[in-house]
């Protein structure tokens, strides 16, 4: 088993846009479904198109040319027809766009949350080698390119390959001549789209990674706005916005000319086309093989068959743009998480859970200096252990692999006897529960956050859990008590405050495995003392493992783990180790120092 870094999901082969279709519609059934029919719907819409070129032929050949003088009842006749034809045609064109919305929103919205679920499984070591504005844009952005091409160029595209079967095939049956010279003309132009396409597929390839720079800027900035603010860097954070916008437009209008080209080349194949068809249509009269009325008609059919191909510049465009944005979308759910729920998962032991982690290692990435190595040890059930050391020790690493965030390289981690990689995800997060330093929090009221602990409780057994914890006093003092909105990130509340929401979160999840982030690492006095007593109560007969950066909380602890450069070099209670010289003695000594320091000052 191997713990590294995810490749770029830019770096990957850049598959053909037809394989990137077909591969994309397979993950949508519901929109192969409704194809069909849609299909059906349009071919109704052309094919009324083509009725008017025909009535026109009628009209001046059989109405207004007839022998003896123009029949005015024919010309009625094919009058009243094409009316009727013209009203199915609209009731068609309107059919297809409702159903081709329908289907198209129904197979995106199940696309999009199977993307963002996707997100969400791969592993904290993969997001993190992600930007997430780019992660972000795949699931959202990227959609959307999708879902506009779709609905606007899918209809376009539906009823323009109609248009073009159906003028087609009434072109041939009027004069396989003329038919024949407007075919001759656009062949060159077949050729030149194929190159234009490979070329659009490039650039617009480059237009959508550039969409989720501009949003990782943007993103990162308004998250980090005190930051900016307290170090007076707005203007290098505006400059590397800009320079994110300014790339984006570079790209955008790069793709323009390419489109351009597109365009121009249509127009002018069209224009010849139409010369064409004129002078040799003239020819043909001239020469009685063809009426008056059937070159007029055919003139009709070629625009109807030119339209098309005039248009074919801005499908092209959105087709392109679609499928780029496609491709990264694909490309998330292509990858594969490196921790996943397992197959036939197990079912964690009832009772008191004790942890072993038998010789693990772990790397960041290959050929790195291992974050841990060769740790082998046993924590017994109920015990309360500190996890000490300095900065890059690989304290947070051990949390991360004791919660399964992440995966060992070597080695494994056992919970209660049963390796975590066999431990299924449902019995995991229920029975083993991690509170981060930050105590992040969701953008509703304390109680909600409380209730991602155990939904489905009252706001009375909030508050009543609060009681438990020796934090009702507080609670009363928040403006609507249990119901006090948090705000973003839980921005509303200090750090300390965010803490203990946290912390009763966790205790009515009532985990038998607790690992706490130091909760305690960046609060005030008063604040801490709160937690202090709320840890104890949250920590009372189960089994926790605290990452420690105030030693206070390694005193209180039954046992001590002290890691260094990854290893374990010492274990035992605080009481045996502070005054053995090693690692935690000289932690301790400077733990007191800089804590009398700042009770001086």
């Amino acid at each position: 088993m191997t713990a590294t870094v995810p490749a770029a999901l830019e770096d990957r082969p850049t598959e053909s846009a037809t394989a990137t279709l077909r591969r994309g519609l397979r993950m949508m059934p519901e929109f192969r479904r409704g194809l069909p029919a849609t299909f059906a719907l349009a071919l109704v819409a052309t094919a009324g198109r083509v009725v008017v070129p025909i009535a026109v032929q009628q009209t001046l050949d059989r109405g207004l040319g007839a022998a003896g003088g123009p029949d005015i009842p024919l010309v009625r006749e094919l009058v009243a027809v094409c009316a009727l034809v013209v009203l199915v045609t609209a009731v068609a064109v309107y059919r297809m766009n409702v159903r081709l919305f329908r289907t198209t929103e129904t197979a995106l919205a199940n696309l999009r949350t199977r993307a963002f679920r996707h997100v969400h499984d791969l592993s904290v070591l993969h997001q993190q080698g992600q930007r997430r504005g780019t992660l972000v844009s795949r699931v959202t952005s990227d959609v959307d390119q999708l879902s506009v091409f779709m609905q606007w160029g899918g209809v376009l595209g539906l009823v323009s390959l109609g248009q073009l079967v159906v003028a087609t095939v009434v072109m041939a049956v009027y004069s396989w001549q003329l038919t024949l010279l407007v075919l001759v003309c656009f062949v060159p132009l077949g050729y030149a789209v194929k190159w234009f396409a490979k070329r659009l597929a490039e650039v617009y390839g480059v237009v959508r990674e550039r969409v989720g720079d501009v949003l990782a800027a943007v993103g990162e900035s308004v998250v980090g706005a005190p930051t900016v603010r307290a170090y007076g860097i707005r203007g290098r954070t505006a400059a590397r916005i800009d320079t994110a916008i300014d790339q984006h437009y570079r790209a955008s209008v790069h793709a323009q000319r390419v489109t351009a080209g597109v365009y121009v080349s249509g127009e002018f194949v069209a224009a010849v086309a139409n010369a064409a068809v004129v002078v040799v249509g003239v020819l043909l009269g001239v020469a009685g093989e063809i009426s008056a009325g059937t070159l007029v008609a055919f003139l009709f059919l070629v625009t109807l068959f030119v339209a098309p191909v005039q248009t074919a510049s801005e499908v092209l465009n959105e087709a392109q743009n679609a499928v780029a944005g496609f491709r990264r979308v694909l490309d998330v759910l292509d990858t594969e998480p490196d921790v996943r729920d397992p197959e036939d998962g197990v079912q964690l032991p009832p009772g008191p859970l004790g942890v072993r982690f038998d010789h693990v290692t772990f790397r960041y990435a290959p050929g790195a200096r291992a974050a841990l190595e060769d740790v082998d040890l046993e924590i017994a059930p109920r015990t309360r252990v500190a996890v000490v050391g300095e900065t890059g020790s690989g304290k947070t690493t051990f949390a991360k692999l004791l919660t399964r965030l992440m995966d060992p390289a070597e080695g494994r981690v056992l919970v209660g006897g049963v390796p975590l990689h066999r431990v299924a995800f449902s019995s995991l997060r229920e029975r083993v529960v991690m509170v981060p330093q930050d105590g992040f929090l969701f953008d509703a009221s304390v109680a909600d956050n409380v209730r991602y602990g155990k939904p489905g409780m009252t706001d009375a057994h909030v508050t009543a859990a609060f009681d438990e914890l020796g934090l009702g006093a507080w609670v009363e003092g928040l403006p609507d008590g249990v119901a006090t909105p948090v705000g973003q990130r839980g921005e509303s509340l200090s750090a300390g405050e965010r803490q203990l929401v946290a912390v009763a979160r966790a205790y009515v999840a009532d985990p038998d495995l607790l690992v706490l982030d130091e909760a305690t690492s960046a609060v005030d006095p008063a604040t801490e003392a709160r937690l202090t007593r709320a840890l104890d109560t949250l920590t009372d007969g189960r089994t926790t493992i605290t990452i420690a950066h105030r030693l206070s909380t390694a005193e209180r602890a039954d046992e001590v783990l002290v890691v260094e450069a990854g290893r374990v070099v010492q274990r035992g209670s605080h009481r045996e180790l502070v005054d053995v010289p090693g690692v935690y003695a000289g932690l301790h000594a400077s733990w007191r120092r800089a804590s009398g320091a700042a009770a001086t000052v």
